[in-house]
């Protein structure tokens, strides 16, 4: 492991005689391209988070990658991945990507993150079929589709978007978290079949019938539901009406349910 965090490097170099690094850490630096890694060709884990990098480059020769992180850069584009496909887990949050695509052929993609940057549609996921987290929060999204083929996914994360109707779920079954906070949906549907929930985070959205509870009724562990500040919470008894509809609720919004 080679750790150069918090310095003030500026050019990635004179690393040729490392080839047996597993790990390289160069998060919050200057750097500005990624270059001069093709003798690293054992490297598992890349940081260069918090730098002023803007394109994807210069990864062609570490095959054995698994976890690549780029978080605040200046990255417009998902390009030159494809051959990483030992890749497990990918993390672009806080770019200024508009598009989700180039990334068929990371077959083992585990964990993928896209928060803070400028997608308008969700497409092109269908080749990552072992999947299990999914986290595409503050974008600019309005429809949930194009997840039909995340079968093993287990954790989906689209709050801060613009969403107006929960659907395209269908397939989806092993969810255990489900957060789409901070949308604009007026009604809790299609989700009666997650019945692995165990997190439903609906805060901040327009829900006002009580009855839409119903959905959840069927996810017997479902533990922790945020549903504040949506037109539901104006009810003097909200608290009680959510835990009479859902029994095996532990928290409701930031607070533990008391017995």
């Amino acid at each position: 492991t080679l750790c150069l965090r918090q310095n003030l490097v500026k050019r990635i170099e004179n690393l040729e005689q490392l080839q047996t690094l597993r790990e390289l850490d160069l998060y919050d630096n200057q750097i500005r391209k990624i270059e001069n890694l093709e003798a690293l060709t054992e490297l598992e884990i890349l940081d260069i988070s918090f730098n002023v990098l803007r394109h994807i480059e210069g990864l062609d020769r570490l095959t054995q990658l698994k976890k690549l992180f780029l978080v605040n850069n200046k990255i417009a584009k998902i390009e030159n991945l494809s051959h990483l496909q030992l890749l497990q887990m990918l993390e672009l949050g806080s770019n200024r990507i508009r598009a989700i695509e180039n990334i068929d052929a990371l077959t083992n993609l585990d964990s993928l993150f896209l928060g803070k940057n400028k997608i308008s549609k969700l497409q092109n996921l269908d080749a990552l079929t072992n999947l299990t987290v999914l986290s595409i929060q503050s974008n600019r999204l309005t429809k949930i589709e194009g997840l039909q083929s995340l079968v093993n996914l287990r954790e989906l994360y689209l709050s801060n978007n613009g969403i107006e109707v929960i659907e395209g779920l269908e397939n989806n079954n092993k969810l255990t978290m489900l957060d789409i906070a901070s949308n604009r949906i007026k009604k809790i549907e299609n989700i009666s079949h997650l019945t692995e929930l165990q997190e439903f985070w609906m805060n901040d959205n327009l829900v006002e019938s009580w009855s839409d509870l119903d959905e959840l009724k069927g996810a017997k562990n479902l533990e922790t539901v945020y549903l504040e500040r949506n037109p539901l919470q104006k009810d003097p008894q909200y608290r009680r009406k959510i835990m009479l509809a859902l029994p095996s609720v532990r928290q409701i919004d930031a607070t533990f349910v008391r017995f």
